[in-house]
């Protein structure tokens, strides 16, 4: 299920309090500090779902969860063949070797893992694992018409997220300063994007989230 690329290193930036107005750190990569208030690194030839990318993420990186459902299959030995859901703890139950982690891994972590357990039961070693569906939550709060949890079962980008969260409270809704707070780890990074070009058809919306992002949408300032 999962919080924007499309817009790219000139619409978008990794804002972080720590970094003064109008400075520009000297390492701009998003991966080496948590806090930098520059345009993230250039991703594009290594896509997953931790940064913004310009293109759909490939669900080969994508990192599986409980709720999702995984097909494994065995072309040497069918008899084994499974279709399993994800279990609260993380786990599936797989024949002749009884459970196994998925949660945290990649499809191809977990075939790899499987791989290996196994290796002294059937003759080939080809094992294949595709995800079936996915459970993609993603957090959508501040001026929109219904905030709250949005789920899916494929990788969105910030705008249709937004939509299924009932759309922008135009009247109050600062386009220009979309935020997406993404958790890594024990810190946290956010993101700020302006969505008036994607609406505007300059940009194309191809900023894709992450499973957890919060997507706000902040209040337009206004004089009475």
């Amino acid at each position: 299920m999962i919080v924007l690329a499309g817009c790219g290193t000139s619409k978008y930036y990794d804002a972080q309090p720590s970094a003064g107005a109008g400075q520009t750190p000297a390492d701009t990569s998003p991966r080496q500090t948590a806090f930098t208030a520059a345009p993230p690194a250039d991703t594009s030839d290594n896509l997953d779902f931790n940064e913004p990318s310009s293109s759909s993420p490939n669900t080969q990186s994508l990192i599986l969860q409980d709720g999702d459902v995984v097909k494994i299959s065995f072309p040497g030995s069918p008899n084994l063949d499974a279709t399993q859901q994800i279990r609260l703890d993380g786990k599936i139950a797989l024949t002749l070797v009884g459970d196994v982690q998925a949660a945290g891994l990649t499809p191809g972590e977990l075939q790899q893992n499987l791989i290996k357990l196994y290796a002294p039961q059937i003759s080939t070693s080809e094992i294949n694992v595709e995800v079936e569906s996915s459970s993609f939550p993603v957090f959508v709060t501040g001026c929109v018409l219904r905030p709250g949890k949005v789920l899916s079962d494929q990788p969105i980008t910030a705008l249709e997220a937004i939509m299924d969260a009932g759309g922008f409270d135009y009247a109050r809704a600062q386009l220009k300063e979309v935020h997406i707070i993404r958790r890594e780890a024990d810190t946290s990074r956010s993101y700020v994007i302006d969505l008036r070009t994607v609406l505007n058809g300059d940009e194309p919306d191809n900023f894709f989230l992450k499973p957890d992002d919060i997507v706000y949408v902040p209040e337009r300032f206004s004089w009475f």
